[in-house]
């Protein structure tokens, strides 16, 4: 069964074409046939690209530039590099569906077929998700519009949150704001999160299983795991809330925003743009959100990028530390994410100094120039610490596949 799994921005499409078994259980028959995009969705000049074939080393790679007005004209033009010769397609109907990796639904939860509903509760959802709901409804009903035949099926990210309990996710306000405006904490990154749970499950023995999940990358979150089921997140009603993003600021105080706008006499929306967009580890750095920048920064004296990378790893150990009370004690850590994946000064900082609580990395495994996923803490350490490449699109997929399959 072929699944095209779509990753949508304002200006851009990017997606990853898998060949999976029509029934789970097989892992090993799943295939990805090709990734690849386009840049620069409206204007005359966009860049069309794809990679054929796997391993990566040996893939075909296609590239054009052409103008892309909308992102219904795009995924004709992804189609076009997919159905060349050598292409892993002959039409489009060769797909099952096309997958979403959903951001909020407020209301709607789970995998879904899209359609005027499910675009309804992202609408509803679009203050919260600024930067993900509008472009995902936008590009949805172009899609459905130019190509009715093809199942349109989001999966939303707050599903694999939905077994957190009450107390870690209900916020101290009143209760008709939950009951009438949705006000809760929901979480995000599930597809990452469910992916490393999985993971975690299949190389671990320990059950019950505890474990604190990082992604970390230019969005970040952490997640509380009991034996693969959420317990607990730091992203909250929002994908800006939590840990310190690349320039998104995290938690903030809801009266220092009050306080800015009584005092500067600007507007709440432009406060909340600045947050979302100017704020994070680039707000507070005044350089770059990204890490690499960062450290590089920090290195040469960079008093501001040294201080904003303390308050991110601060702000993960006081998840890590919050998610071993809530769990009891701790089995194992899981790092994530374009930072959790590659920078071991990060890793090492977020479990410094934790021997007593029977957590120690081992510097040379943590440093070592490997990939794929691995183990790096000492042999003294007694919570395993991993390094898991996360894939959100393979789990998407997945739920999009097992969605048609009983459906049908």
């Amino acid at each position: 069964m072929k699944i095209l799994i779509a990753n949508l921005g304002s200006t851009s499409f990017k997606y990853r074409l898998f060949d999976l078994p029509t029934h789970s259980g097989a892992l090993e028959d799943e295939q990805e046939l090709a990734k690849g995009g386009v840049e620069r969705i409206g204007g005359q000049e966009s860049r069309v690209y794809a990679s054929l074939g796997q391993p990566a080393a040996e893939a075909t790679q296609i590239e054009t530039v052409r103008p892309i007005p909308d992102h219904g004209v795009a995924l004709e033009a992804a189609i076009e590099q997919l159905t060349a010769a050598g292409g892993p397609l002959s039409s489009l109907t060769d797909v099952a569906a096309i997958g979403f990796k959903a951001v909020h639904g407020g209301r709607i939860r789970g995998v879904v077929k899209v359609d005027d509903t499910v675009l309804s509760a992202m609408d509803e959802m679009a203050d919260v998700a600024p930067a993900h709901n509008p472009p995902y409804v936008t590009a949805m009903k172009q899609l459905a519009e130019r190509f009715p035949d093809v199942p349109l099926v989001a999966a939303f990210e707050t599903d694999f949150h939905a077994t957190i309990p009450d107390r870690n996710s209900r916020y101290a306000v009143p209760k008709e704001w939950l009951e009438k405006h949705l006000v809760r904490r929901w979480g995000f990154h599930g597809a990452s999160h469910r992916f490393v749970s999985e993971r975690l499950l299949a190389k671990m023995s320990q059950r019950p299983l505890r474990a604190v999940q990082c992604h970390l990358g230019g969005s970040s979150s952490i997640c509380w795991t009991h034996d693969g089921k959420s317990v607990g997140t730091s992203m909250g009603m929002s994908p800006q809330s939590g840990v310190p993003q690349n320039n998104r600021s995290g938690d903030v105080d809801p009266y220092a925003i009050l306080h800015v706008c009584k005092t500067t006499g600007r507007s709440l929306e432009d406060l909340l743009v600045g947050l979302s967009t100017r704020a994070g580890l680039a707000g507070m750095s005044g350089t770059s959100g990204d890490m690499r920048d960062l450290e590089a920064a920090a290195a040469n004296g960079n008093e501001a990028a040294r201080v904003a990378l303390d308050v991110y790893v601060g702000s993960i150990r006081h998840w890590l530390g919050g998610g071993i009370v809530e769990l009891g004690g701790l089995d194992a850590i899981a790092f994530t994410g374009g930072i959790g994946e590659n920078s071991p000064a990060t890793r090492a900082a977020v479990v410094a100094g934790l021997k007593d609580l029977n957590i120690e990395i081992d510097n040379t495994a943590n440093h070592a120039a490997a990939t794929g996923e691995r183990r790096i803490e000492s042999s003294r350490s007694r919570v395993a610490i991993w390094v898991t490449p996360t894939n959100e699109e393979l789990i998407v997929a997945r739920q999009t596949r097992n969605f048609l399959t009983l459906a049908s």
